[in-house]
């Protein structure tokens, strides 16, 4: 429950601070003394839109403390400790607003964020009030109203899972099916590029050894002669370099013995001589292998010209080429491979699109047998609230489906709540046929069926504390009276706060908050504070009679708070 709301600079409060008490707890005072800035207050600290407009005149931040009490649920705790929030049975929330928009919340001294904050808010506090009444006019929400009664809420949000991931996994086929019809559509090219590349049998570095051969076949009849040439120039003909030099070697040796200077030059001549022999022999044998060859030389230019062709199109060297190919080969395999993927996808959103209809068909049918136990509950709990002889209905909009129907039909009628589409119908009148809520509730209808929804799902909802804001709107006499009396009947499982301008209902109250507006200091304030018994007299006797309050108004607020007290005990 709520144990302690403190504001600070919010609006026109300057400081707040309310002790909440457990049961049912009043909130009254004159129209426009800020009950509804306190309820705004209330808002923000559930993860309602922040505004700098909502800081006082003069102060640098607004802020709002409230401190829960809540009992340690499974899923409560589990979820405070995915959060990483220290708990140990109370919830201190703190949220700021600065001018320079600056906006901060705290919770249990850890900072935290709106998501967190809306995650949490569900289980802590609703707030029934004019925007709630036209939560109940949108048909969409009936559907839920209807599983909370039932109880059928996790099975809806467990069905809402399944589906997303059904959602999740045809997109995702989807989009595979897309990249291996584009494989496909590409593949006749993928495999002649790999055909062609494969029957050139390429090796790495052919084309440099074919070119090198090409200009050698080429020029082969100018350069055999000029191998010729040269070898016959060092060792064959007369005079040749071999047989003058081997003469120079003779003579320097002869001169080695008259002069030892001369060996050196010795040892050179030599070592030329030796290798000018090699040179020779060389030239002999390369001019054997130098072949005149013009079939050849074809067959090397059209070798050359295919590899050429393959790296104009496919890359700038053969290596670039191979390089291609197996790209080219991978991708075709991942082609089949995705292909593969796509029949276990299938097999996948098979059974799972198997398990989305069962589970929907099942929930469609607990909701039918649920329906008819909501109408009897709301129309005999209308019935109470001055509303006898209201006919109210839950009607469903879509064709019985059957188990024997194809997979693909069932699944088209189903989203992510399941088959039913559901709109809560009424006939307030005796006589008159039921219509859609959403066209013939007035306000006070309205209010007496939020009412009496909130007091059919008490104890159905895991949420503490309920606040009814204009609960009262349309209402009045006999029928606020028994209004007053189901709110201190919901008090037994929630605690209630109860913003009211009736007596019937504040008389009700086991705790009572008096609202104030007044000037201090040249400046607007609101001030509020706990009624003691002889304030709640006066402050009845005000709702029920005005500003001037006469002796039978307070005769008639001391009966109204004597028979809750006689109620009490």
């Amino acid at each position: 429950m709520l144990s302690q709301l403190t504001i600070s600079d919010f609006a026109i409060i300057n400081y707040l601070e309310i002790d909440f008490q457990p049961g049912l707890n009043i909130l009254s005072g004159e129209t426009g003394a800020g009950k509804s800035i306190i309820m705004n207050a209330v808002n923000l600290i559930l993860g309602g839109r922040a505004s700098s407009d909502l800081i006082r005149t003069g102060a640098r931040e607004a802020r709002v403390e409230a401190l829960f009490t809540l009992p340690e649920t499974p899923f409560f705790k589990d979820l405070i400790s995915e959060m990483g929030i220290p708990y140990h049975g109370d919830l201190l929330i703190k949220r700021s607003i600065s001018r320079e928009g600056r906006n901060k919340i705290m919770i249990n001294d850890s900072i935290a964020t709106i998501q967190m904050l809306s995650r949490l808010s569900v289980l802590m506090i609703s707030i029934s009030g004019q925007h709630e009444h036209q939560h109940l006019l949108k048909p969409d929400n009936h559907l839920y109203l209807l599983d909370d009664f039932g109880g059928l809420s996790d099975d809806r949000i467990s069905l809402n899972e399944l589906f997303k991931e059904y959602e999740a996994m045809m997109a995702q086929r989807q989009r595979l099916r897309n990249k291996i019809k584009e494989g496909r559509e590409r593949q006749e090219l993928t495999n002649f590029q790999i055909n062609e590349i494969n029957a050139a049998h390429i090796t790495p570095g052919e084309d440099a050894e074919l070119e090198a051969e090409r200009k050698r076949l080429r020029y082969a009849e100018e350069l055999k002669e000029l191998v010729s040439e040269s070898y016959q120039t060092i060792y064959e003909k007369e005079g040749s370099i071999i047989s003058e030099l081997s003469l120079c070697v003779r003579n320097v040796e002869k001169g080695v013995s008259m002069d030892q200077r001369l060996d050196a030059i010795r040892k050179a001549l030599s070592s030329a001589r030796a290798e000018l022999e090699d040179a020779g022999l060389e030239l002999r044998d390369l001019q054997e292998t130098i072949m005149i060859d013009p079939a050849r030389l074809d067959a090397v230019e059209e070798r050359l010209q295919t590899l050429n062709k393959l790296k104009k199109k496919y890359g700038g060297s053969l290596e670039d080429v191979l390089i291609l190919k197996k790209s080219l080969s991978g991708i075709m395999e991942n082609l089949d491979n995705e292909e593969k993927e796509l029949k276990e996808m299938d097999s996948r959103l098979e059974r799972l699109r198997s398990k989305i209809i069962s589970k929907a068909m099942t929930l469609s049918g607990q909701r039918k047998k649920i329906a008819g136990t909501l109408q009897t509950a709301l129309e005999r709990e209308l019935g109470f609230l001055d509303m006898k002889g209201t006919r109210f209905e839950v009607r469903f909009d879509h064709n019985e489906l059957k188990e024997g129907e194809p997979p693909d039909t069932l699944m088209k009628h189903v989203k992510a709540d399941g088959y039913d589409r559901l709109e809560f119908m009424l006939s307030p009148n005796v006589g008159e046929d039921l219509k859609p809520l959403s066209r013939i509730a007035s306000g006070g209808e309205l209010s007496r069926i939020m009412l009496a929804l909130k007091t059919i799902l008490a104890g159905k909802t895991s949420v503490e504390t309920l606040v009814f804001d204009e609960v009262d709107a349309g209402i009045g006499g006999a029928t606020a009276e028994v209004v007053g009396d189901k709110l201190r009947a919901l008090a037994k499982f929630h605690q209630i706060l109860c913003i009211t301008h009736l007596p019937q209902i504040a008389s009700k109250g086991e705790a009572h908050f008096l609202v104030q507006k007044r000037v201090e200091g040249n400046r607007t304030q609101t001030f509020i504070r706990a009624l003691e018994t002889g304030e709640r007299v006066q402050e009845i006797a005000r709702l029920l009679g005005g500003k001037v309050i006469s002796n039978q108004a307070l005769a008639h607020a001391k009966e109204m708070l004597g028979q809750r007290e006689e109620m009490n005990s």
